[in-house]
């Protein structure tokens, strides 16, 4: 549950910037990604699971760390497209990585692609420019439009929403290394992505001005 404890002119600004993006008709050209990470913690258990009488998977309270990788996601709602990327870690140099696996792998097309995120220390056009050459850089980052979704505000991000579904239906239980959550990743990604499992964003600026007017400035 998000709370904003009063009315923001940053973050109005910020939601109405993202509510336009998504009003947005469908481009080839120009898509829409939204991206968001998520940690994963790696669990061995310590004892087999078993089955109880009634068909249900008992696990033992006690199981062994094996350490935490990143579940970066990149949805493009429109298309009904994502990719779930593993990663060692969320900092800026890995976020860099990924944005440029975007501009240069997933869509090498695109004249332009918009990518909705979360506003974190982490996401900084800068880091490109620590991991590529200057050229490489400005080339990948000529052809992104990076848009924020504001403070308190992920829920505007569908890519969050797409994770919610991936760990419902593929990382329920524990998974001890980071080749076996790839594999898993990678099984639920291909099948969701042959059905092309779209998101219909229904929530548009005129309901926001109205259902959460209490987060606009008075005059």
């Amino acid at each position: 549950m998000w709370v904003i404890p009063e009315a923001s002119p940053e973050f109005v600004c910020a939601m109405e910037q993202v509510l336009e993006v998504y009003e947005r008709e469908y481009d080839e050209l120009h898509p829409v990604v939204c991206l968001d990470e998520s940690p994963k913690q790696l669990l061995e258990e310590k004892r087999l699971p078993q089955k109880s009488r009634d068909g249900t998977t008992l696990y033992d309270s006690e199981y062994i760390r094996r350490g935490l990788v990143q579940l970066y996601m990149l949805f493009e709602p429109l298309a009904g497209r994502r990719e779930v990327l593993v990663k060692e870690s969320n900092n800026r140099l890995e976020w860099a990585r990924v944005v440029a696996h975007v501009v240069e792998e997933l869509y090498p097309g695109a004249d332009k692609i918009t990518l909705v995120q979360d506003n974190l220390k982490a996401h900084k056009p800068a880091a490109l420019y620590e991991v590529f050459e200057a050229e490489r850089a400005r080339a990948i980052l000529r052809k992104v439009e990076f848009v924020f979704t504001p403070k308190h505000g992920s829920w505007l991000n569908m890519a969050e929403i797409e994770l919610s579904v991936l760990k419902r239906q593929a990382l329920k239980g524990r998974i001890a290394d980071k080749e076996l959550l790839t594999e898993q990743v990678g099984q639920w990604q291909q099948k969701r992505n042959e059905k092309q499992v779209k998101a219909n964003w229904q929530f548009k600026t005129k309901d926001a001005r109205r259902k959460l007017k209490k987060l606009y400035p008075t005059f």
